[in-house]
């Protein structure tokens, strides 16, 4: 999964600059920006009850103006985790949101999102463990470089089922829009 990841960052990165001179408000028009299908890689900052670490994965949405401001869509994660501590180790982490954006300017995007999260724990050289579900929430800012790449920030925090606590997240992703 790792090798994958870096390879679609490379991917977006070599893409970037061959695609920098093109405008996103005249090349899809503005009611076009931040719609359509989207895939992404993510990385960023993991903390889980006084234990921190990396986290790093995938994303994909599709996302729908409503009107010429707003967008509303859809977002899928999968996601790994350095986080460990307290003889836990953070693991896979699933998740399913809906997103409401407001476009600020032809080129940036606020968004908020809402859903379901899944997430493994294991336990510390055992590998035994159990996935524990919870509620996502967070919100965060996309910037449109081209009209197909974009580059975005945003902070999550999950509360857990069962009186685990919760987990808080900042991260940041760069991705391609189709």
């Amino acid at each position: 999964m790792k090798t994958a990841i870096f390879a679609a960052i490379a991917a977006a990165a070599i893409a970037t600059p061959a695609l920098a001179q093109t405008d996103p408000q005249t090349d899809r028009g503005e009611a076009g920006a931040f719609t359509g299908p989207r895939l992404g890689v993510t990385t960023g900052y993991d903390k889980m009850n006084d234990h921190d670490g990396a986290t790093y994965g995938a994303s994909a949405g599709y996302d729908l103006a409503v009107t010429p401001k707003i967008r509303a869509g859809v977002d899928v994660g999968l996601a790994d985790s350095t986080v460990h501590g307290g003889g836990v180790d953070n693991s896979r982490d699933l998740s399913g949101s809906v997103r409401l954006g407001y476009v600020v300017t032809p080129r940036i995007m606020g968004f908020g999102k809402v859903g379901y999260a899944s997430s493994r724990f294991e336990t510390s050289g055992t590998g035994a463990g159990a996935a524990v579900e919870g509620v996502r929430y967070g919100g965060g800012v996309e910037f449109a470089a081209t009209p197909r790449t974009y580059i975005s920030a945003e902070y999550q925090r999950t509360e857990y089922e069962q009186n685990l606590g919760g987990r808080d997240a900042a991260m940041v992703g760069v991705g391609l829009r189709f």
